[in-house]
């Protein structure tokens, strides 16, 4: 169906007309890339799991100047405590790598612990980093949805007999 230019206000009063829009170049679907995703999606997690493309460690250094210890690490994620130590204290007179570097970690530690957290509460996950290394680029991803998916997987399994803590953005609730 055409869309009209008469009832183009009644569908931004909806705020359904970004998704109107679609519908003027009509959506096309690229297969490959649905394909792609099929391919990488696990059930069990709800989740997409993909490859990094670089060492995700020698990746981890690029962006922040540095490694943890290896005392603060456990497979992909980096103890809270190495960020809060090492990213407390922003100095007046940084530069912007420095900014950057500081920005990084704290969007790091917002995602692991704020929106998309887990039980542990005490990890960062370096699966951010692809987010991370583009940090202008970072308004463009709908956050919302991503958070609201996580606290849906998250209510899924505390439903099941077995779990007794709930975690993720509980404060979507």
């Amino acid at each position: 169906m055409p869309l009209h230019d008469r009832i183009v206000p009644y569908i931004e009063r909806a705020s359904l007309y970004h998704l109107a829009r679609l519908n003027v170049r009509w959506f096309w679907l690229d297969e490959p890339l649905v394909s792609a995703f099929i391919e990488r999606w696990r059930p069990e997690t709800h989740t997409f799991q993909m490859p990094f493309g670089k060492p995700a460690w020698e990746w981890f250094q690029e962006l922040f100047g540095e490694l943890p210890p290896q005392n603060k690490v456990k497979q992909y994620t980096v103890h809270i405590t190495w960020f809060h130590e090492r990213f407390r204290v922003l100095l007046n007179d940084a530069t912007e790598d420095t900014v950057h570097i500081y920005a990084r970690a704290y969007i790091m530690m917002l995602l692991s612990t704020q929106l998309f957290g887990d039980k542990s509460e005490n990890q960062v996950y370096i699966w951010w980093l692809p987010f991370v290394a583009r940090l202008d680029d970072m308004g463009g991803y709908s956050w919302g949805s991503a958070a609201l998916a996580w606290l849906y997987r998250c209510m899924c399994r505390v439903a099941n007999r077995n779990v007794t803590n709930l975690a993720g953005p509980l404060q979507l609730l």
